[in-house]
């Protein structure tokens, strides 16, 4: 079965970058903001969410996750969040919002597929 990505990412370029790396784990689809993002997962029930954590105007991406952590509907789905803010409390804020997985910003596109994979696998 083929398994569902939604990348929520406000940046081209990183949405780009971020769907090139992971289109051999199973179909992308694409959001830029955090209310997009929000809709598509209520909508799509993707398995597996990037997140950016700062999405721009509106929700942050840890808004989002909580969101999709605290609905029945939608606990279920992995979520995966990218964040340039590396400091440990960072790091706790993303896990306590209901993160499965927190990485840091620079990433290589490998070890993003690797943590995506494990994910998707669990």
């Amino acid at each position: 079965m083929d398994k569902k990505i939604l990348i929520v990412e406000d940046q081209d370029d990183l949405r780009l970058l971020v769907r090139l790396s992971l289109k051999s784990l199973g179909s992308i689809a694409l959001a830029s903001s955090a209310a997009e993002g929000l809709e598509r997962v209520r909508a799509e029930r993707p398995d597996l969410v990037t997140l950016d954590v700062w999405l721009g105007k509106g929700d942050s991406g840890l808004d989002v996750c909580r969101a999709i952590k605290s609905d029945p509907a939608t606990r279920h789905i992995k979520v995966l969040l990218l964040s340039a803010c590396g400091q440990q409390s960072d790091v706790e804020a993303g896990m306590e919002a209901g993160a499965d997985h927190y990485m840091i910003k620079p990433f290589s596109p490998q070890t993003l597929v690797e943590a995506a994979a494990g994910l998707l696998a669990a």
